[in-house]
């Protein structure tokens, strides 16, 4: 068998974990997307909608589709921003509070499932490379304006 790539293996196994929260979300009539952004708004005093593609990894065009629909569903409602007039704050409904403590319990599971059946040592050691991709990814220390050296 050929050796994976450590992008395949990135790339399947985040498919999985996304598989996996759609299920769960999908019992409450839910995605994996609506979820995140509940955990992400602060449930007090609600968030910048500005702040929460960046805080998300999302980019505006499928936030704003996500905040719309979690709108249409009662989870969030949208204030105008004291700070900044022309700014917009996303705050959690009662039942978008509801709704982001389902998720947080769903995502603490799985942090707990992935603990108890992997060592704290291999966890440590997982850390540490994945942060270490984002670093070489983040500092460009990957490609370069150089032509790629291409192996077969």
């Amino acid at each position: 068998m050929k050796e994976k790539t450590i992008d395949y293996i990135l790339r399947s196994t985040w498919m999985s974990v996304q598989k996996m929260y759609n299920e769960e979300a999908g019992t409450k009539g839910s995605t994996m997307a609506t979820g995140f952004a509940l955990i992400s708004i602060d449930p007090e005093k609600g968030s910048p909608s500005t702040a929460l593609g960046p805080k998300m990894g999302m980019e505006a065009t499928s936030l704003s589709r996500t905040l719309k629909k979690m709108e249409e569903q009662k989870l969030i409602e949208r204030h105008p921003n004291p700070e900044d007039g022309r700014g917009v704050i996303i705050q959690l409904t009662p039942f978008g509070k509801e709704m982001r403590d389902f998720s947080k319990s769903v995502v603490f599971r799985f942090d707990q499932a992935v603990k108890e059946n992997i060592s704290e040592e291999d966890i440590n050691t997982f850390k540490k490379v994945a942060f270490t991709m984002m670093e070489l990814i983040n500092n460009k220390k990957i490609y370069t304006n150089s032509e790629l050296n291409i192996q077969g």
